[in-house]
């Protein structure tokens, strides 16, 4: 199991406008600044849209802790 405070570390630091959601536009750019993980919009947008449990387009740390959690 993720230890809660590292992850919302982790989402915050990934949540640039600091709104308390991440959009597919910042996880894209998160994924690119930590190496070779140059994605393409759209699939950033999948990937978001995996997690993404009430349907709103973006993340929020509860969706993301839900995941990392099980």
């Amino acid at each position: 199991m993720a230890d809660i405070e590292e992850a919302r570390k982790q989402f915050d630091r990934i949540d640039a406008d600091g709104d308390g959601f991440i959009t597919a536009a910042e996880f894209k750019t998160a994924l690119a600044q930590a190496g070779d993980f140059n994605v393409t919009e759209t699939v950033a947008e999948a990937i978001i849209k995996q997690r993404d449990l009430n349907g709103d387009k973006v993340l929020s740390f509860d969706e993301f802790w839900a995941y990392l959690s099980k």
